[in-house]
């Protein structure tokens, strides 16, 4: 990156929030996550392409809560129902070694009651939410059911590939649907926005006059990517190193047409 004179690299496909790049979408779906939890709407459901930008606004959801809220990030859902609870209060922080089930949600709901007391707000991430069996989105249903008289205590947030709109529409499963109350699909970014996003993030890293993409390059990594941020990241980074190698500022059509044959194994 020292030929651009970057700071960073700007085309990581790492969830930075640092680098978010605030579409309309992109901002329709933040704004549905951070009043779905500070609302205490219970369930809130944001579902996307593979891709699409979903792990990197709920990271940028976690900066803007702020100390106020007590999270837990479920990342890998592909466990069995035990081993969910107990992921659950580890994340939380709880100590729950040794118990079964029906103790570690006691100890799970005792920890949710303290934090309501202390004015702290309880939530609970599950990225990839798609991946969870039925079994287990009746197990994420029971652990909604922990509450006072007068509010629920857990706020959970379902991230998920479109398929976890199909698996919620399932008739078992209407018990759960029925009370998710805040929902987005986000959608992929256009034209004009992939051409703003490639801009944002160079600025972000530190770029200044350069480099550049021209109108029909910046259009081949959108036909490429379909408006996938994720694959706009993996193209511009491979075109940001074939610029280094041929000591290139602006970037032409055809130099993307390369390094999407590398990606693609062509080259």
């Amino acid at each position: 990156m020292e030929y651009y004179g970057l700071k960073e690299a700007p085309f990581n496909i790492t969830p930075n929030p640092r680098f978010l790049f605030f579409s309309q979408k992109h901002r329709e779906a933040f704004n549905h996550l951070v009043y779905g939890v500070r609302e205490r709407k219970g369930f809130i459901q944001v579902t996307g392409e593979v891709g699409a930008g979903k792990t990197t606004l709920c990271r940028a959801m976690l900066e803007q809560l702020g100390s106020n809220y007590s999270t837990a990030l479920i990342l890998n859902p592909v466990l069995d129902a035990d081993q969910l609870v107990k992921a659950v209060a580890m994340e939380f922080g709880l100590d729950v070694h040794g118990l079964d089930r029906l103790e570690t949600v006691s100890a799970i709901n005792r920890f949710l009651l303290h934090e309501i007391d202390q004015g702290r707000e309880p939530v609970l991430i599950i990225d990839e939410a798609q991946d969870l069996s039925p079994a287990l989105l009746e197990q994420i249903r029971l652990l909604s059911n922990l509450e006072t008289d007068a509010r629920k205590l857990l706020q959970i947030v379902l991230l998920g590939q479109p398929e976890l709109r199909d698996r919620l529409n399932q008739h078992n499963l209407r018990q759960l649907r029925q009370r998710i109350t805040v929902r987005y699909h986000l959608g992929p970014l256009n034209f004009r926005e992939v051409a703003q996003y490639i801009h944002h993030r160079l600025v972000v890293s530190g770029a200044h006059d350069g480099p550049t993409f021209t109108t029909p390059a910046t259009w081949r990594v959108f036909c490429y990517s379909k408006g996938l941020p994720r694959l706009v990241n993996a193209v511009c980074d491979k075109c940001l190193l074939a610029g280094c190698v041929q000591q290139r500022q602006r970037f032409t059509y055809r130099l993307v047409g390369q390094a999407i044959a590398e990606l693609e194994g062509n080259r």
